[in-house]
């Protein structure tokens, strides 16, 4: 079973997204890799607090929309007690325009999917799972 954290929204929405949004948006994405059990955070922070992540953990002194940070990738043979850790999601809607696509690009890099090196199939996933929930 898929374990879903949303820090920062409580009962409230941003810009019409419900903590209920986040957790249907990760289990499409987690889905798409073929990933049906494990926790993940997704945290919803202020611009500072993303830019001090974004400076000490890219070398980038700016705010950002979105920061994944992956947590047990690898499966190195170990017990695991618990629902696996997949990582951590950390968004800042100042900075971003698009909630859902934040939730589901920060969640789609926990797969181990990259933008940045691949051939355009991780945002090319982006929107066809993007296509699925809106109307």
């Amino acid at each position: 079973m898929l374990e879903v954290e949303v820090i920062g929204l409580d009962d409230a929405e941003i810009d019409g997204l419900t903590a209920i949004d986040v957790e249907e948006l990760c289990g499409l994405a987690f889905s798409s890799a073929g990933i049906e059990d494990g926790h993940v955070a997704v945290a919803f922070v202020d611009p500072d607090t993303i830019q001090t992540l974004n400076r000490d953990h890219r070398g980038k002194d700016s705010p950002t929309d979105v920061l994944s940070f992956p947590i047990d990738g690898l499966d190195d043979g170990a017990p695991v007690h618990g629902p696996r850790e997949l990582g951590d999601v950390v968004i800042c809607p100042p900075h971003t325009e698009d909630l859902s696509e934040a939730v589901v690009h920060g969640a789609l890099h926990l797969t181990g999917m990259d933008h940045e090196v691949d051939d355009g199939e991780m945002l090319a996933l982006q929107a066809e799972l993007l296509r699925w929930v809106r109307p």
